[in-house]
């Protein structure tokens, strides 16, 4: 038998109260650092939209300054991966 399983209803109570209260502070502070991990992925997403907001800008005037006769060129492909022949 486990030792456990000898003791009082309240040694009982108290060994699974510590277990909790270990897990407790170990989900406490893995929360912990997965808030900082969203704070930091969160502030690169944001440096990400503004880098490509300022290059969409860029492109934007760039096309701006074609002159207007120009032949007008296909869009080019999202697909940032062509396939191969």
């Amino acid at each position: 038998m486990r030792a456990m399983d000898q003791a009082s209803p309240i040694d009982q109570i108290a060994e699974r109260v510590e277990r909790l209260l270990v897990r407790h502070e170990e989900l406490r502070r893995t929360n912990a650092l997965l808030a900082e991990q969203v704070q930091t992925l969160t502030q690169e997403r944001d440096s990400l939209k503004s880098r490509l907001a300022a290059a969409r800008a860029r492109v934007d005037s760039l096309l701006d300054r074609l002159p207007q006769g120009a032949a007008p060129v296909p869009a080019a492909s999202t697909d940032m991966h062509p396939t191969s022949p």
